[in-house]
């Protein structure tokens, strides 16, 4: 029976060792479902002008790029969540075409603040330019604000200033898509490290142009934090394409400290 026991026990130790591979392993650099979270962001979507039908994909995008690389994925629209020991558990916050004044309370907004000025990190996605326009704070952490945008989607050129970023490395220098496409109040060129341009001469941007230098995607530090932007995402069918999908997920590991940030203006 002694043999028989230490037997049963053997394959029991077996079977728990090959499971345990099975749950770390991935396919490519991918992660299984089972691997602990590396760090965690919140993904806030809260609107009180235009809402973005594309909001629901983009937060599927960043849920499943968080079980595919193992970061931690809360989302809500409860500006309740801004306090200092909530904001605490995050890497970084996400606004996802948050619109209009998202945040009422003052209160919310100074734990923001200090979020930040505590070294908390921040991505800006769309139209997360389009909120907080009379809140000079809020407009220089993101950047710049959004002043117009060219008629309808249509397809351009996006080209890529910085390969060697994160949120831009494997992208192709010339990156055609579909999108939106935003101008800004003023140029954030002198105030940020830009990641991407887009080509007015590759679309019709009417009113809604900058001329030769028209940033769209940066990054730069910000009152003791990390902010990076990026003005693409209108479309549902961004959060499906895999270069877009890339692009975010580099920008998120910026904005959580856990990627190089070389984002000197």
């Amino acid at each position: 029976m002694g043999r028989r026991a230490a037997l049963i026990a053997a394959i029991v130790l077996a079977t728990f060792v090959a499971m345990d591979a099975v749950s770390w392993s991935g396919h490519g650099s991918r992660r299984s479902r089972a691997a602990p979270a590396h760090f965690r962001v919140l993904v806030f979507s809260k609107t009180t002008g235009f809402r973005h039908d594309s909001i629901p994909a983009g937060i599927a995008t960043i849920r499943r790029l968080g079980r595919e690389h193992a970061f931690a994925v809360d989302q809500t629209e409860d500006e309740g969540a801004f306090t200092d020991r909530n904001l605490a558990r995050y890497d970084a916050l996400v606004f996802l075409s948050t619109t209009g004044e998202p945040i009422a309370r003052q209160d919310h907004r100074r734990a923001f603040q200090r979020y930040i000025s505590r070294g908390g990190g921040f991505l800006g996605i769309h139209a997360a330019s389009d909120s907080f326009a009379r809140w000079p704070w809020y407009v220089g952490l993101v950047g710049a604000s959004f002043r117009k945008h060219a008629p309808g989607t249509s397809r351009a050129s996006v080209v890529v200033d910085d390969r060697s970023a994160p949120a831009t490395r494997g992208l192709p220098r010339v990156w055609r898509r579909v999108d939106e496409w935003y101008a800004f109040r003023s140029n954030p060129r002198r105030r940020v490290h830009v990641l991407a341009t887009i080509d007015e001469r590759t679309y019709h941007p009417r009113d809604a142009a900058m001329g030769a230098d028209h940033p769209i995607a940066w990054c730069h530090r910000y009152d003791g934090g990390r902010s990076v932007y990026t003005a693409m995402g209108h479309t549902s069918g961004s959060y499906r394409e895999p270069l877009f999908a890339a692009h975010l997920l580099g920008a998120i590991e910026m904005a959580a400290g856990r990627e190089p940030f070389a984002c000197d203006p």
